[in-house]
Order: C-alpha cells, then sequence, then structure tokens
C-alpha cells in the first residue's frame, strides 16, 4: 500500500491514498462500475440519449472530479436524474443540441457558484435553498414523471405511430417492479447494492418470453464502436436554445443541496472535513467540469453518486484509485458497441416497471428531506411555498416566450427561491394571533 504523511484512517481496509495489488484493484473498481451502471445507462435511455456517451462522460467526469479536488474525495459522477423532466421536453423538441447546451449551461453555474464560495464561502446557499424549497422540488422531480412511467409499462407504439394497450406491457413491468423490489428487500452483500441493475436483467428475460424484444440492433452493432458523441459544429450545425439553458440551469441549484449531502456523508465516512480540504469550491469546480465535458460530447448531466458512497460505506474500502479504476473501466465498457446497442433494446414495459420505484423513490426522498428537517406545514409560509411548487412542477406549469420554453420544473425551482427570499417568516394574521395570544 502507498501511503502519505497526512492522517490515515486506520478503521477502514483501505484510506483514501491506500492503493490496493492490481488484482484487487480491478475487482474493486468492477464493483463500483456496476454499482452505478443501472443508474447511469437508466437516464439516457429515459430522455433517448446514447447510453455509451453516458457511460464514456460519466467515467471522463469522474477522472476530472478526483484531479480537480486533487485525489483527496473518493467519489463517482454519474448521470443525474435532477435533469430529466426537461430533458424528456427539450429532446422532442431540440434533440441533442438543446439538451448538450443546457448540460454546459448547468457545469457553468457550477462553476460560477463555486467561484462565489472561494471568495465569501457558502452559507448562502443555505439561504436559498432551505428544506421547505429542496423538499418539494426533490418531490416534483419523481412525480411529475409518473405519467411518463405510466405510459411505458402499458402502451405500445404500433407501426403507424399510434399507441395501445398491451397486457403483456403491464405484465411485464409489474413483474419487473416486484422482483426489484425484492432484490431490495432481501439481498444482503455487494449485490445488494446492484438491484436496478439485477431488475432490469430480471425483467429484459420475462419481455424475451413475452416476446416483445428486438434484436436486430444488438446484430447488427459491431463489438468495437466509438460512441456517437455529439459534438458542437462537427456533428451538428449550431444553433443557440435560449429556452434549453434556462430550462436545465436553475436546476442545478437543486442538485448543488444533493452534492453538499453527499460531501456532509463522505466527511462522516472517512472522518475528514471535505469542505475545508479540498474546500467546497474545488468539490464544485469538479462536478460542474464533468458536467461540462458530459455536454460537449453528447452526454446528460453528472453528479456524484450515492450508490458507490454505499459501497464504500459497505466495503470500507475509501481508495481513491478504485474510484477513478471504477472511472476507467467506465470508459472502456462505452466502446463496445454491442453492449450500447443491448442496452438500448430493453423494451419500455422494463424501464416503466423499474420507473415506478425509482421516480417513487425519488419523490419520497423530497418527502424525507421535510421530515428529516421537521419542516412544520402549519406556518403559513411553508404552505404556500411548497403548495406553488408541487402543483406548478408536477403540472408542468411551462413558460413560453416566443421560441423559448421553460419546463415546469425550471418555473417551480425560481419560484420556490423568490417566495423563500421575500415572504415573511409570519403571516399578518398569524402575527396577530401571537399578539393576542401574549396579552
Amino acid at each position: 500500500m502507498a501511503k502519505t504523511n497526512e492522517f490515515h484512517n486506520d478503521d477502514v481496509v483501505l484510506d483514501i491514498h491506500d492503493r490496493p495489488t492490481l488484482g484487487h484493484w480491478i475487482g474493486l473498481s468492477i464493483q463500483h462500475m456496476f454499482a452505478m451502471f443501472g443508474s447511469t445507462v437508466l437516464v439516457p435511455i429515459l430522455v433517448g440519449l446514447n447510453p455509451g456517451i453516458a457511460l464514456f462522460s460519466s467515467g471522463v467526469g469522474t477522472l476530472i472530479y478526483i484531479l480537480i479536488t486533487k485525489g483527496k474525495i473518493p467519489a463517482y459522477m454519474g448521470s443525474s436524474f435532477s435533469f430529466i423532466v426537461p430533458m424528456v421536453a427539450l429532446m422532442k423538441t431540440t434533440g441533442y443540441p438543446g439538451i448538450a447546451q443546457g448540460t454546459v449551461a448547468v457545469g457553468l453555474v457550477y462553476l460560477i457558484v463555486a467561484l462565489i464560495v472561494s471568495f465569501v464561502g457558502s452559507e448562502w446557499i443555505n439561504k436559498i435553498l432551505p428544506p421547505i424549497v429542496v423538499g418539494p422540488i426533490v418531490m416534483v422531480i419523481g412525480l411529475s414523471l409518473a405519467g411518463t412511467a405510466a405510459t411505458d409499462a402499458t402502451m405500445r407504439t404500433l407501426t403507424s405511430g399510434s399507441t395501445t394497450y398491451d397486457w403483456r406491457y403491464f405484465a411485464v413491468a409489474m413483474i419487473t417492479l416486484l422482483v426489484t423490489i425484492g432484490f431490495n428487500m432481501y439481498l444482503k452483500g455487494f449485490i445488494s447494492l446492484i438491484p436496478i441493475l439485477l431488475g432490469i436483467v430480471v425483467g429484459y428475460v420475462v419481455a424475451v418470453l413475452f416476446g416483445i424484444v428486438d434484436f436486430s440492433g444488438v446484430m447488427a452493432a459491431s463489438w468495437f464502436s466509438l460512441p456517437k458523441f455529439q459534438v458542437p459544429f462537427l456533428t451538428y450545425r449550431f444553433h443557440f436554445y435560449w429556452g434549453a439553458v434556462l430550462s436545465l440551469a436553475p436546476i442545478a441549484f437543486v442538485t448543488m443541496t444533493e452534492h453538499t449531502g453527499h460531501i456532509m456523508v463522505l466527511n462522516k465516512l472517512t472522518k475528514r472535513n471535505f469542505f475545508e480540504d479540498p474546500g467546497l469550491n474545488h468539490t464544485l469546480a469538479g462536478d460542474g467540469t464533468a458536467s461540462l465535458i458530459a455536454g460537449f460530447v453528447g452526454g446528460p448531466p453528472v453528479t456524484s453518486y450515492g450508490e458507490n458512497i454505499g459501497v464504500l460505506a459497505i466495503t470500507k474500502v475509501h481508495s481513491v484509485y478504485v474510484l477513478a479504476g471504477a472511472g476507467m473501466f467506465a470508459i472502456i465498457f462505452s466502446f463496445i458497441g454491442k453492449l450500447s446497442a443491448l442496452i438500448q433494446s430493453i423494451p419500455s414495459p422494463v424501464i416503466g416497471g423499474i420507473s415506478f420505484l425509482l421516480f417513487g423513490t425519488i419523490a419520497s426522498n423530497g418527502l424525507r428531506v421535510l421530515i428529516d428537517e421537521k419542516v412544520d406545514f402549519n406556518i403559513k409560509r411553508n404552505l404556500m411555498i411548497a403548495s406553488a411548487i408541487l402543483v406548478i412542477g408536477i403540472g408542468n406549469a411551462y413558460l413560453q416566450l416566443g421560441q423559448y420554453q421553460f419546463s415546469g420544473l425550471a418555473v417551480a425551482t425560481v419560484l420556490g427561491i423568490v417566495l423563500n427570499l421575500v415572504l415573511p417568516q409570519k403571516a399578518a394574521s398569524e402575527k396577530e394571533f401571537d399578539d393576542r395570544k401574549a396579552k
């Protein structure tokens, strides 16, 4: 093991700067890759992006993140679910170019905030994004996609382009959902960390038995294939999409809270303070640069992954070399053409079944934020903020200004931030009641 002269955590198998032997290194890195694999490739599948590009950008993003954070934080950067809602809408209107520009904008927001944090600190982030704003927004991210999950789980697209209800789709979706729930509840050890991946595999096999899988794309794909990168000026004629930028950029403030939460967990896990060293400005810059790179190659925005933090906690292997290895394996896998084709052949009811659980879990996490922080809904201010965010976001009350469209989630995020800043802590009627009670 290679060790440094700084603090060393002797309570773990491998600390941050400990280097495993080659054999262990490969096994541990592949384990991390599989932990993130299901979620990272599910995002592009839901949106309609190329899974190979998502794998490539997550791997490169992880290596860049480790570099920018000076090799001090063991974290993996995977596709973010927080941006799915506007990306699905953008895929129908602008396609790859709009999503790419929005992803680049997300990265720039992170870098700007990182620059501000380096000068004035990070307390202001908590002021504009308290639990009463973050909780409902996270709930919107999950619940606004409920209709999409239900459609994937029930409706078959005909050759004419129309859709029809298919009981086989519903059966496959429900079987996929139930086995994934079972894997989550009853599996132990490393295999318990990949229930989504296992659920997709089982659902895929069931879909094959029901005769709803098309293998033509897999058969036609080559073993070695460059991901179909979407590089500005090279693969498409550049046109600036303001609507795409303004739909994705505000959500970066939401994922920053998730990012900060992951750093807090890693602080406790590794017995360090990453807010001080290398500093929140470096962690935000690493995350932002990773999204910038993803945008320039046609991938979705990325963020640190809780799945991989779970692997760190269970294995007690915190080596940053292992995470870097996982990033390299993700890059290698992105060039396997048949793998990308196999992923793209997963039928919609399998994705729908997984989405029932996944989107519900995201929404439940938003509810958990409100519960953990003991947000009091007897206070009118909290009720007003949450109500506005939930209905506007879930209903997708988008703003259309000429050719520019801002998703309901983006509108809800901005409105929630503004209401939190301008509304008084107590309504006039509440103050009046308190005054009477005091007398």
